[in-house]
């Protein structure tokens, strides 16, 4: 009774869904490692709907990026609109998941930083959100008991569990919806884990959700 009948297919949400809201420093050791500061409430940015990209597709690297890195995340699919909702009731607006990467081109990040300038041209860049296929709620009984992790041409870069973010998915799905109306077929990433690192033309990502899925996609200049 909780799913919502559509004529749009949730499990190609990447295809119609409208926003992307993506949470930063929502696990310590990857603050640490940028050397910020833990935040005491979520901080969060969107990408547009045109940064998706599916396996197949090549991540591109910005004309203006040096420094492209990885973040492996996971995403959350939402079901139904979700306006101020409490964090006891923020799981009923949840379809599913959905493995995610946000590529950042770290050195633009540090200028914008720098400058206090929006972060726009280092998370919003064409190709900048891969995302893995959908996964349904039900096969994911507790979304912070997971091991995601990401390989770049074999080597382990990233491993983390979802156990340590520091708001959990109620609390974030709670606070985006007072100040952003959540909608069906948005995307929230939940944050990164560290080991976070810089990718090159022709590099392979491999990211994947330990015992559910997995992905790959080619960086290409």
């Amino acid at each position: 009774a909780g799913i919502m009948a559509s004529s749009r297919s949730l499990a190609k949400f990447w295809e119609w869904g409208r926003n992307i809201i993506c949470v930063g420093r929502n696990y310590a050791e990857h603050a640490q490692e940028l050397k910020n500061a833990l935040p005491s409430e979520p901080l969060f940015f969107l990408k547009p709907s045109s940064a998706y990209v599916r396996e197949g597709d090549p991540i591109i690297k910005p004309y203006y990026c040096n420094s492209l890195h990885h973040e492996v995340e996971l995403g959350v699919v939402i079901g139904k609109k979700a306006h101020a909702v409490s964090q006891k009731a923020a799981m009923d607006h949840v379809a599913g998941y959905a493995l995610c990467l946000d590529m950042t081109a770290r050195d633009t990040q540090a200028e914008c930083k720098k400058k206090g300038l929006p972060w726009t041209l280092a998370k919003g860049f064409n190709t900048s959100c891969p995302v893995s296929d959908f996964v349904p709620k039900e096969k994911i009984p507790d979304p912070h008991k997971l091991q995601i992790w990401l390989k770049v041409n074999g080597e382990l870069r990233q491993e983390g569990e979802t156990s340590s973010m520091i708001f959990s998915i109620p609390y974030l799905i709670s606070y985006i919806s007072e100040i952003i109306t959540l909608e069906e077929g948005d995307l929230i990433l939940t944050g990164s884990p560290k080991g976070v690192s810089a990718v090159q033309e022709h590099d392979e990502i491999q990211a994947g959700i330990h015992g559910l899925l997995s992905m790959q996609f080619k960086v290409a200049q």
